[in-house]
């Protein structure tokens, strides 16, 4: 289930490049999850009823909608505007840094030594890829855009992470219930999308051009992308938790070499190769198991 969502995402980081010419990054994320929203109906349409238990915890859901739906993949579309699909997936890897972060600091979890270790080999990959593998500009401290939105961008998809397990009082009926969860979160997330759309409109960045090719993306990015990522890393965050699920997003930066290879001809350079070394053994050393006592800071 983990496993899942990371070949999804390659492959929405990609034709989110692919269709950038099309329509504009925030209105893609509002037609994303309108398409969404419509294939989840049938499943889910009594969670909207005025009798629905959903309703006392409205509060809950618009943050969850807010930090996932609304805020996460609207700065993950605005940093392919100004950034490759490989880039930013590999600066996403910065994702379980925040993870351990902000289960420290927000929610209480200690932080074993082997994921720092771990940690600070998935950040080094993150600088090689924001030096573009040049010392000079690593010293330099220079970021594109898109580099600073996916790094916003994964803050917000850790504590959304965090706040999928930490204890709530929405109705377990609502909680066990896929579908139902995911529409409570998708309902509120039109509500954040509709606001940020009618920003970029507002501002004069809005554009669509309509067309089969638009059309085809859309639906892709909403069964697969939005559906089935949102419902199998919900399910297996809540089997291994926040801490251990965040390692499995860098899996996203090596789906996202291949199909970038394939279908844009970005062939990654050889900086990418020893960040995905260091990205894998990141994972390797956060996870292995060691004998006797294990020290938490």
């Amino acid at each position: 289930m983990l496993t899942l969502p990371p070949l999804l995402w390659a492959c929405n980081a990609v034709l989110g490049r692919v269709i950038a010419e099309l329509v504009s990054p925030i209105t893609l994320n509002l037609l994303r999850w309108s398409i969404a929203f419509v294939l989840l109906l049938p499943l889910a349409a009594p969670v909207l009823h005025r009798s629905s238990l959903l309703w006392p915890n409205w509060r809950r859901f618009m943050g969850l909608s807010l930090l996932s739906i609304g805020g996460y993949n609207a700065l993950l579309y605005l940093a392919l505007n100004t950034s490759t699909p490989i880039n930013v997936t590999l600066v996403g890897a910065v994702t379980p840094v925040w993870m351990l972060l902000i289960g420290r600091l927000f929610f209480g979890k200690a932080i074993l030594q082997r994921q720092w270790l771990g940690a600070a080999m998935s950040i080094s990959g993150v600088l090689l890829v924001l030096s573009r593998g040049q010392l000079d500009v690593l010293l330099q401290v220079r970021l594109v855009p898109g580099d600073v939105y996916i790094l916003l961008a994964s803050a917000a998809w850790a504590y959304y992470s965090w706040m999928l397990v930490h204890p709530t009082s929405e109705p377990s009926s609502i909680r066990t219930n896929w579908s139902a969860f995911l529409m409570a979160q998708i309902s509120f997330g039109l509500i954040w999308s509709g606001l940020f759309a009618a920003g970029e409109w507002s501002l004069g960045f809005g554009h669509l051009t309509p067309s089969w090719k638009l059309a085809a993306a859309l639906l892709f990015i909403a069964i697969g992308p939005a559906l089935l990522a949102y419902r199998s890393w919900g399910a297996g965050v809540a089997q291994a938790g926040p801490s251990a699920a965040g390692f499995f997003i860098n899996l996203t930066p090596l789906f996202t070499a291949v199909l970038s290879g394939f279908f844009l001809g970005e062939i990654p350079h050889a900086y990418h190769a020893l960040a995905f070394a260091l990205i894998v053994g990141g994972i390797v050393v956060s996870s292995r198991r060691r004998p006797g006592p294990i020290t938490a800071l």
